[in-house]
């Protein structure tokens, strides 16, 4: 096995593409655990998550030639686990609205915790497409131009789910007592 740090990922996956056994598991090993987050906040279900995850790296494996570099690998990994993740919510639904498998740090208080809890219950209120748009652009920090490509949507669709998505969080967490100018109540 080779030293990678010095490849990048599009180079990776010109590498995967021409048949070197090595180079997807590497783009797998970088970019898992953001995937990994990205489904979890999709579906609100570690277990769904894991399979989502699982899928979307298969099928990426199995597409790698159809990725043509005109994207970040970045970017079209997001895609493709949004895809697998809304598959996976059609087919069932979560049982539970918020889930509670991320580790709080002893740090926080108990403050900390409601906030989050409150912001998850937040997200869940709101319809699919907003929640993805929120979930890319502000919690995963892709651009504009990245969500919407990740989404297949365009640029101004983007923007105006994450504003209305926003109004909404703030209305929402308004009602639970949270000030948004303030961090919490």
């Amino acid at each position: 096995m080779r030293g990678w740090t010095e490849v990048d990922d599009a180079e990776l996956m010109r590498l995967h593409q021409a048949g070197d056994p090595d180079a997807f598991g590497e783009i797998f090993r970088r970019h898992r655990d953001r995937m990994w987050a990205l489904a979890l906040r999709t579906t609100r279900d570690p277990e769904m998550a894991a399979d989502a995850v699982q899928d979307a790296f298969l099928n990426a494996f199995r597409r790698a030639s159809s990725f043509r570099g005109e994207a970040k690998v970045t970017t079209w990994l997001h895609r493709i686990t949004v895809n697998a993740c809304l598959d996976r919510l059609r087919r069932v639904r979560p049982t539970a609205d918020i889930d509670d498998h991320e580790p709080v740090e002893p740090r926080d208080g108990h403050r900390a915790v409601d906030v989050r809890l409150d912001v998850r219950a937040a997200l869940a209120q709101l319809p699919e497409g907003q929640r993805l748009a929120l979930v890319l652009v502000d919690m995963h920090g892709l651009s504009v131009a990245e969500a919407a490509a990740v989404l297949d949507v365009a640029e101004g669709t983007v923007k105006s789910r994450c504003s209305r998505g926003r109004e909404a969080m703030a209305r929402i967490l308004g009602a639970a007592g949270h000030d948004p100018d303030r961090g919490g109540s």
